[in-house]
């Protein structure tokens, strides 16, 4: 009974372990650089966004389903740059898009149901890791373009205009430490939402699989209803990994305007 009951166990977490590809730790001054199922599913990503985008390039006369797909997406990166910059946002599309599009397959990918032909697709942005640098990646954009366009002007950014003097030393700080929180509230946000995703729908499938080892009767009242439930979620889960990536490049294009504009 002991054994079947381990057989039948499903760990929610396991799904995020990390491992070097074929076994092998490669270590070089202390820092292990193996190539891990991490790694592997960050090149995937890039290969097919990279095709997605070689396919819609073809600049057609009479754009093909592909072409008007890629163009849609950058028409609407492109539509919210403007909207929430200006004329300026034009320049940071290429980034934008990137990183939209980058999220947006990750999370996509890590849904595929590939485990019934054997092969487990990892989920990269429910690594804290993974999503902090893609939001200091962002943040040093920010940095970079206030300083650049502002000098030291861009303090003012935690002042809000018409501040008191006296309040002053008050919101000053409160306002710059809100400021230093903003990538860690971005990676944090898309970090927690797939990997909650991802360990509800293992657990669901623990009490489809106990379910059906129980029996008939117990499968029926357990199994079927989580099922459905699966099915359900992850339907959910597409579409918020869809939203995830679409409010981290809305937070980012917000932020980067902050430090255009200084608002």
């Amino acid at each position: 009974m002991a054994g079947e009951a381990e057989a039948g166990k499903v760990d929610p977490m396991h799904q995020f372990t990390v491992e070097p590809l074929l076994g092998q730790d490669w270590n070089i001054g202390g820092f292990n650089i193996a190539y891990t199922n991490s790694a592997m599913w960050m090149t995937i990503t890039a290969v097919v966004l990279f095709v997605f985008m070689l396919g819609g390039m073809k600049r057609e006369l009479v754009p093909g389903r592909w072409q008007m797909m890629v163009e849609s997406f950058t028409g609407f990166i492109d539509d919210m740059l403007e909207a929430n910059i200006g004329k300026e946002g034009r320049k940071y599309v290429p980034y934008i898009f990137s990183l939209f599009m980058f999220i947006l397959f990750a999370n996509l990918l890590g849904l595929l149901p590939l485990g019934i032909v054997g092969v487990h697709p990892f989920t990269f942005t429910s690594h804290f890791t993974v999503t902090g640098v893609l939001a200091i990646m962002s943040f040093a954009i920010v940095l970079i373009v206030g300083f650049w366009k502002h000098g030291l002007h861009f303090f003012s950014l935690f002042v809000p205009s018409g501040t008191p003097l006296p309040m002053v030393f008050v919101i000053a700080p409160i306002e710059f430490v809100s400021f230093l929180f903003r990538p860690f509230s971005l990676a944090l946000r898309l970090f927690v939402a797939m990997m909650a995703g991802h360990i509800l729908l293992k657990v669901l499938s623990g009490f489809v699989i106990n379910g059906a080892n129980a029996g008939i009767g117990v499968g029926a009242m357990v199994s079927i209803p989580s099922f459905a439930l699966m099915i359900g979620i992850s339907a959910l889960e597409i579409l918020v990994a869809g939203i995830q990536a679409y409010v981290f490049a809305l937070l980012t294009s917000l932020y980067i305007n902050d430090a255009e504009h200084l608002h």
